[in-house]
């Protein structure tokens, strides 16, 4: 009987290492998902979801859940949701989106938040950015400023709220930069201080003075000079080789239709920009090309869209391909350190490099850095740089 009964008891024992203990050795990650479900960015909280299931059908794995809640992109809702996912023992969540949904989360201490905003500054501690923020951009300007050879570089920044943020960034990046200045977006106060940063009305005058000073000369080929002169708005060259603009949309075309009336071409001048997430607005824009601009990685871009499209019969926003790569980033980072979701926090502060459809996350100290592309617009087309 005591044999029976140890052979019972042995056979029990391998029944548990073969069935019972797998279960709990294959923890699940447990992703948290705080995207607007109400309001006015429903549509933007919808496509997120979308492109995490998509990230979790290409991973092919039964390792990850997902739960989902409501941020109305309001602080309290988020704030409450975010109570209700650390109820449940959520310890990584990817969202909220916006910067103005992240101001309470630090009392919840339980939980490290992947915001989708490029942000950096003021954050809560348990809050990690994983937008394409400004360090990231500059970063790649600086590569293509020293691969170029560019020795005289000026900033031109507009007076918003990211002016701080932009300013961190460009003390962290260490470009040598001549001069910085702040904008007004209003465009006649804006085209005055163009005219002050290029020194225009003095190059002006210079011009003025050169055709004075012909026309009462006695030189055999005046005609000839102030024909040539007559077709220039200023003599005198400008004080910088390139110009870095942070800014987006009609309000960068602004600032560069700014420097084209004060005679400071993109053709003569450098004029760099950061990213414009591929605005095929610029490219009918001859006038004030060329532009050059850092982003995520096209080809990966458009496969994405592609693979979006073919599932969900619609065109996903920028978002979306982030959130797909954090489901992907999680996964990775869980699967490499052997790390339960009870040590959330430490996923973010070693050291790795993560390579997913938006390109290179750098990763180290809760912070994520992008590794970006850098593009040229020019003659109405788009080409890759590096």
């Amino acid at each position: 009987m005591n044999k029976i009964f140890k052979i019972l008891q042995s056979s029990f024992f391998i029944f548990c290492l073969i069935f019972i203990l797998p279960v709990y050795a294959q923890e699940k990650i447990k992703i948290g998902l705080l995207v607007p479900l109400t309001g006015n960015d429903k549509g933007l909280g919808e496509q997120i979801i979308k492109s995490t299931r998509l990230a979790l059908k290409d991973l092919n794995t039964n390792s990850i859940e997902i739960y989902i809640k409501d941020t109305n992109s309001n602080p309290d809702k988020t704030m409450k949701s975010a109570i209700e996912l650390k109820e449940i023992g959520i310890k990584i969540v990817i969202g909220p989106v916006f910067y103005n949904s992240l101001s309470k989360l630090d009392e919840i201490k339980e939980i490290t938040f992947l915001s989708l905003t490029n942000k950096t500054l003021k954050l809560p501690n348990n809050v990690v950015s994983v937008g394409i923020n400004a360090l990231s951009q500059l970063t790649a300007i600086k590569k293509f400023i020293k691969s170029n050879e560019i020795k005289k570089t000026i900033f031109l920044t507009p007076n918003l709220e990211y002016e701080d943020e932009i300013k961190r960034a460009l003390n962290k990046s260490k470009i040598n930069v001549s001069k910085y200045y702040v904008y007004d977006t209003e465009p006649t106060k804006l085209t005055a201080q163009i005219e002050k940063i290029t020194n225009y009305k003095r190059r002006k005058q210079n011009l003025e003075d050169e055709i004075r000073r012909v026309e009462n000369s006695d030189l055999l080929d005046k005609e000839k000079q102030l024909e040539k002169l007559n077709k220039r708005y200023t003599i005198g060259n400008v004080n910088f080789d390139s110009v870095i603009i942070s800014d987006f949309d009609e309000s960068l075309k602004s600032v560069i239709t700014s420097l084209l009336y004060t005679d400071v071409s993109p053709k003569n001048k450098h004029i760099i920009t950061f990213n414009q997430w591929f605005d095929k607005s610029l490219l009918n824009e001859m006038a004030i090309q060329p532009i050059y601009y850092p982003s995520i990685n096209k080809k990966n871009l458009e496969n994405f869209e592609k693979k979006f499209v073919d599932e969900f019969e619609e065109y996903p926003n920028y978002l979306s391909l982030l959130s797909y790569d954090l489901v992907g980033l999680i996964y990775y980072l869980s699967k490499k350190n052997e790390l339960s979701n009870n040590d959330s926090f430490s996923l973010f502060k070693k050291k790795n490099s993560f390579k997913g459809k938006i390109g290179v996350f750098d990763i180290e100290n809760n912070k994520i850095n992008h590794k970006l592309n850098f593009y040229k617009v020019e003659n109405g087309k788009l080409t890759e740089i590096f």
